[in-house]
């Protein structure tokens, strides 16, 4: 699966996504002690949706496309607002045409005293990501591969914070990786909050990898699937999901809220469906 990001940006699993991870920000945020976010598939921050890759798939339409344009519950429309804020700030009155990747939502979510550390890879990428953060002294761009990130950049020194991983899923053992990488990252730091984001393509394969995380002894591992169209014969992105480990205790209430209204507006085929499941409790 070839995830460049350009071609998917605004897509139903972006939006997923980035709910889920405007949620965790908004938590951390309840208390005035600082947090980190760090970010270890950061990518280039921003993408111009009206660019020939965002246009040769047209999947932002179906997502991000959609949910501006669509009527919300008005506590639904509480919950989103700090996404939706986000999403506008980098457009015109009334129009989509650019979408903050994961960095830039971050960014737009933190207060004076709260830091990120985006991780890039990609050299042209990191590139574009520092310049786009440029002079900017809560962000912190480094080249780095984002799975050494988990080991050498764990625990922040402001101890509280959140870990957002989101692989392009471009080689082979992507799960394995997955897997390996949070056990690696919670031995070292326990309390934080990681966000690991999967697409629902291979349901086999997705099933090994929620039986990996049930035996890894985490405690507090809550799995958020969000299926848009029921399987084909053809491997294709059906939907995906979100692996949060030490979810707030708000969060699930919160998503049960948010999820259905999401479901009725990004879903192509209504008889799938979305969870939210204990994977490890206590």
């Amino acid at each position: 699966m070839n995830y460049r990001h350009a071609y998917h940006a605004g897509n139903f699993a972006d939006v997923v996504k980035h709910v889920v991870v405007a949620r965790l920000i908004e938590y951390l945020k309840l208390k005035d002690k600082a947090f980190r976010v760090l970010d270890t598939h950061a990518g280039i921050g921003l993408y111009d949706l009206s660019s020939p890759e965002a246009q040769k798939t047209g999947e932002w339409r179906g997502g991000i496309g959609r949910l501006v344009r669509a009527p919300l519950p008005p506590t639904v429309a509480t919950l989103l607002a700090p996404y939706l804020d986000a999403v506008r700030s980098v457009n015109g009155e009334g129009t989509v045409e650019r979408y903050p990747g994961s960095p830039l939502l971050t960014r737009h979510l933190l207060r004076r005293q709260d830091r990120l550390s985006a991780i890039e890879l990609h050299p042209e990428d990191a590139h574009r990501l520092k310049a786009l953060f440029h002079g900017d002294f809560q962000t912190r761009v480094m080249q780095l591969d984002g799975w050494l990130a988990l080991g050498a950049h764990l625990p922040p020194k402001e101890k509280r914070g959140l870990v957002l991983v989101d692989p392009p899923f471009e080689q082979e053992g992507e799960f394995d990786r997955i897997v390996e990488g949070l056990r690696k990252a919670h031995r070292r730091w326990p309390g934080g909050i990681y966000a690991l984001w999967y697409p629902i393509k291979d349901r086999s394969a997705v099933a090994g990898f929620r039986k990996q995380l049930a035996i890894l002894g985490i405690p507090k591992i809550l799995d958020v699937a969000f299926e848009i169209r029921q399987p084909s014969p053809e491997l294709r992105l059906d939907g995906c999901g979100v692996i949060v480990v030490n979810p707030p205790y708000t969060l699930k209430d919160e998503l049960r809220e948010i999820l259905p209204s999401l479901h009725d507006i990004l879903a192509e085929d209504p008889s799938c469906r979305w969870s939210l499941d204990t994977l490890s409790g206590e």
